[in-house]
């Protein structure tokens, strides 16, 4: 797991679903330290993700426009992450 939350705000394009439903995934697991999905975690787990989303989308939308780009580019807009993402999807 990542250590720091991806800015997703100033980006060109946009933040993506994909993009603000990850920084939340990603916010929840370290909050709770889940790591790994059981049936006792997994709806409680995936709602807070899905909320969490929900709220980030809309603050994104509400802030005014970043003056700078953010420093890092995010995980999932990497030529390697979406090389991974890509093979696991295709097999």
């Amino acid at each position: 797991m990542c250590r720091n939350i991806t800015t997703l705000r100033g980006l060109e394009p946009h933040a993506t679903s994909e993009e603000i439903e990850a920084a939340a995934r990603q916010y929840v697991r370290k909050v709770t330290g889940v790591q790994q999905l059981t049936d006792a975690t997994r709806e409680p787990f995936e709602r807070a993700v899905a909320e969490i989303a929900h709220i980030t989308a809309h603050l994104l939308d509400e802030l005014p426009e970043r003056r700078r780009p953010p420093a890092t580019v995010p995980p999932l807009r990497r030529p390697e992450v979406q090389a991974r993402v890509a093979a696991r999807e295709a097999g």
